[in-house]
């Protein structure tokens, strides 16, 4: 794990959101860096690598992929996490409480 995914997990694991994410979950061929089952909900991290227009054509194949299996994906790159993680952790956090909401499920106070 990079040190962004790690900072990251460090905030995700434990339930610490009130569902559980798995690190590394292979969907279809791909690899996320974070999901919640529950949720359908995927993590991605991204370096400076994704901004590379080969990769970054592969990660928009790899987003409609995972959306038509009803999976919500979200981005944030590295410096984010890195340099703003009360703000990333927020926008998990809403996104949660959507998906927990859409879902019919019991979102616990997190």
């Amino acid at each position: 794990m990079t040190k962004s995914e790690r900072r990251l997990w460090s905030k995700l694991r434990r339930k610490q959101l009130g569902y559980t994410f798995y690190r590394q979950f292979i969907i279809l061929q791909y690899i996320v860096d974070f999901y919640c089952r529950a949720l359908h909900l995927a993590i991605e991290v991204d370096g400076l690598t994704h901004e590379n227009p080969d990769v970054s054509a592969r990660d928009i194949q790899r987003q409609r992929d995972l959306e038509s299996l009803g999976i919500t994906v979200l981005r944030f790159p590295s410096s984010r996490i890195m340099n703003e993680l009360t703000d990333v952790l927020w926008e998990i956090e809403h996104r949660v409480t959507e998906r927990a909401a859409l879902l019919g499920l019991d979102h616990p106070p997190t």
